[in-house]
């Protein structure tokens, strides 16, 4: 099927081009916008992406795969990072992704088993002073303890409501 985005969001979009001396200049800002409507950059928004900004696919795909930011599948509607560079991993966060892991049920690029959180590795947050942390969506913890973790993990899925199966696929 192919993407399209809202009415709302088309609106956006005629406003941002006349913002940019090129269209493809508007193409990290589009590509967010198609993101925040699916909650991840489908083939077919990096097809209406192209088609759009006048761009190829690959030169789309090519931005959708350098920026972290971007998902190429679908997530948990909360999204936690680990911490992995040197600074977090002297000060624990191996026994943090180690203990994300077992408690979530899934390895790093996996998604929970109540399909709440997806766990993601990052090389650097930049909260180096503060390790071992995490981002949960768009929020960091730092100086983080396993005790800690599962009060902040609990909350947060407390919170959070996930769609049936049934549901999805309607």
């Amino acid at each position: 099927m192919a993407f399209t985005l809202s009415p709302e969001s088309e609106k956006f979009v005629e406003d941002l081009l006349i913002r940019f001396p090129t269209k493809q200049a508007a193409c990290i800002p589009l590509l967010h916008l198609c993101q925040r409507q699916q909650g991840w950059v489908s083939p077919e928004a990096v097809e209406f992406v192209a088609r759009r900004l006048e761009m190829t696919t690959s030169q789309v795909q090519g931005v959708v795969t350098f920026y972290t930011m971007f998902h190429t599948q679908p997530l948990a509607p909360n999204v936690i990072w680990v911490c992995r560079t040197l600074s977090c991993e002297l000060r624990g966060a191996r026994f943090i992704q180690k203990h994300l892991e077992k408690r979530l049920g899934c390895k790093l690029g996996g998604t929970s088993k109540d399909g709440k959180f997806t766990l993601l590795g990052a090389e650097c947050l930049a909260a180096c002073g503060n390790a071992p942390m995490i981002q949960l969506n768009d929020r960091y913890y730092e100086n983080l303890t396993i005790e800690r973790l599962d009060r902040i993990i609990d909350e947060v899925a407390a919170k959070t409501k996930v769609a049936a199966a049934s549901e999805k696929a309607g």
